[in-house]
């Protein structure tokens, strides 16, 4: 192909000014300057941020509040409140570039029905695309009955929620004192795509089989796993709330994104397993230089119609993006 295809991103982060409290852990040990680089960058929404998405064929990008935020705040009440304000202020910065930008709902999810709340309030009066979740909060996981109320309501709102990755309630022994694995290299690719299997093999989309989760990074492993976890799944039997396979509602509840993971064997894989139309573009700005994710698209050993479905229509389709 000729050119960059016009692209729809949908792991693109931002942050308040007031919000560096809680964000500044999740980088801790990084050089300085680095740092310092993707901090200008996650509070700027003007030229900078333009810029890189004019260079890399970016039409749209669907603004999320980098994590933790406020589902590490230990008090409830405070976390609703500056959850909704984080909301408004991006709602406010998305109408300076009305044609650029979409937004996904920073929530507390502390309180399940108040997050609920908050989710339609952002999607029916901000005109946000879904929400964007940064892992556990205070230990509990989407799966659990208290979120039966958040799910129903995702699922009647046709709001997409986006499973991003954050530390694990506890590190898990083996990767105590190995920095080169901590985090991202491996670590919330465990703590993420264990959180989903929870979703998947424990019922949420048996219960709630209108929501839809987003994963980052072709889906943390899962797509590779299919086989083995029907298979397995077949094999235990104890009691299970699911009528159907694994492998089904990865099918149908799950949609990913190539964040931050910029190879061809993985595209193909998510491409083969849960099938074109569930497979979207993201560039993880600014924690990701976005010219890899584009060159990779770009560049890509797919057909046109596929890297225009990954790059564009999926997304439109799935977020309702005209």
């Amino acid at each position: 192909m000729t050119g960059s295809p016009k692209k729809i991103a949908l792991e693109e982060h931002y942050l308040p000014p007031d919000y560096l409290d809680y964000w500044a852990p999740s980088v801790a040990g990084l050089p300085p300057k680095a740092i310092e680089t993707i901090q200008r960058r996650l509070l700027d929404f003007g030229e900078e941020r333009l810029k890189s998405m004019d260079d890399t064929g970016i039409e749209i990008a669907v603004l999320s509040l980098a994590g933790p935020g406020v589902q590490c705040e230990p008090d409830t009440a405070v976390a609703t409140r500056r959850a909704a304000e984080s909301n408004d202020y991006l709602a406010k910065r998305m109408t300076e570039h009305p044609k650029r930008y979409r937004g996904f709902a920073h929530l507390a999810m502390q309180d399940p029905k108040g997050a609920a709340d908050e989710l339609e309030r952002c999607v029916k009066d901000l005109g946000f695309c879904g929400a964007l979740l940064n892992g556990q909060t205070h230990g509990h996981y989407l799966d659990e009955d208290m979120y039966s109320v958040f799910w129903e309501r995702a699922a009647e709102l046709n709001a997409p929620i986006y499973l991003h990755p954050a530390d694990p309630f506890r590190t898990y022994h083996a990767l105590e004192g190995q920095l080169q694995l901590r985090r991202p290299a491996w670590e919330w690719t465990v703590e993420t795509g264990t959180h989903a299997l929870r979703m998947i093999f424990n019922g949420t989309f048996e219960r709630h089989p209108g929501a839809t989760l987003v994963l980052g990074h072709m889906g943390e492993t899962i797509p590779y796993q299919l086989w083995r976890f029907d298979s397995r799944a077949a094999f235990n039997a104890s009691p299970t709330s699911r009528k159907e396979p694994p492998s089904f509602y990865a099918r149908r509840n799950l949609k990913v994104t190539i964040s931050g993971m910029c190879d061809l064997p993985p595209l193909e894989c998510a491409l083969s397993a849960l099938g074109e139309s569930s497979v979207m573009y993201a560039a993880d700005y600014p924690f990701e230089e976005p010219e890899a994710a584009s060159d990779f698209m770009d560049n890509a050993d797919v057909s046109d119609t596929t890297r225009e479905a990954v790059c564009w229509s999926n997304a439109a389709k799935v977020f309702g993006i005209e």
